[in-house]
């Protein structure tokens, strides 16, 4: 539940103790604890954001915090974002634990109380605790080669529109796709694509027109999704949001995915069937690195 070590102090990420962020303090990793009375740990009940950080830089961090404010406004977790100084508190954690190119994970749990299906009463603190996590980004091997992805039912919960850590459907389909020898999977309902596991689905028809899900309660309003349809608008690219299905994806000239992480990532296979050539295109590739010459703008 919390970013501490397990192993007496050891590390979890890498082998430099990291500083994490926790309830107003940073504290070395291996000494954030929290409750096993916590909310997030029992109910699930907590929500959170991960937020790309690019030569130092936080991308789209002030999208990702409107997106955190929204998902405890649609939970009813008391927590003041712009009181708590995020934007100091990000800077810190990057300072401190020299990160140049990684991510950063905030969350906020509805707090401690004694086990019960009932909110806690009102004044009950909030467990907030943010942590980094240093890797390659930009030079990902998978932008070269493209993604496998299979499809699978969209079995989650209803509000898939707020960003909550109940994730554990979403890591069941991750191993079934590592299972499979794919890299990810495409979720749906009936044969209409919601989203990835972790990301937004999206395809370049052979028109040239960039469709991707509407929004609503049954997906996730990507942050990297929203970006990406601003520089599609600037590029002259038609947007169209609405849904697709398994077969007009397969059948499309390109695929690709949107996620903090991932950026725009091409998508090559989709249930054993190559999307155009099975190379990732050449729309997708362009508003990647559009994408991430928007995220390492001016200083």
């Amino acid at each position: 539940m919390a970013a501490a070590s397990q192993d007496g102090g050891k590390p979890l990420w890498g082998s430099i103790v990291r500083t994490v962020y926790l309830n107003g303090s940073y504290v070395a990793e291996g000494d954030a604890t929290v409750s096993i009375f916590d909310r997030g740990l029992m109910f699930a009940d907590a929500v959170y954001e991960v937020c790309s950080v690019l030569d130092r830089r936080i991308i789209d961090k002030q999208a990702h915090l409107a997106r955190l404010e929204r998902s405890l406004a649609e939970m009813a977790i008391a927590h003041d974002v712009a009181a708590t100084g995020w934007d100091d508190i990000l800077a810190t954690l990057i300072e401190r634990n020299h990160l140049i190119e990684g991510t950063i994970y905030i969350q906020i749990s509805r707090g401690a109380a004694d086990r019960d299906f009932l909110f806690p009463a009102p004044g009950t603190p909030p467990t907030v605790f943010a942590f980094t996590q240093a890797r390659s980004l930009v030079a990902n091997p998978m932008a070269d080669r493209g993604m496998r992805i299979i499809t699978r039912p969209d079995r989650r919960w209803g509000r898939r529109d707020i960003k909550t850590v109940q994730l554990l459907y979403a890591s069941m389909m991750k191993m079934e796709a590592k299972a499979a020898g794919v890299d990810d999977v495409w979720l749906v309902d009936g044969d209409v694509i919601t989203e990835g596991t972790s990301q937004n689905a999206c395809i370049i028809t052979r028109q040239g027109h960039l469709v991707t899900r509407d929004l609503g309660h049954h997906i996730l309003p990507g942050v990297t999704r929203l970006s990406l349809i601003e520089i599609a608008h600037k590029s002259g690219i038609t947007v169209e949001e609405r849904r697709f299905t398994i077969a007009e994806a397969q059948g499309a000239a390109e695929a690709f995915v949107t996620s903090a992480s991932l950026f725009v990532m091409p998508v090559v296979e989709i249930d054993g069937l190559k999307v155009g050539d099975g190379l990732p295109g050449i729309e997708t590739m362009a508003l990647r690195s559009a994408y991430i010459e928007q995220a390492c703008g001016p200083k």
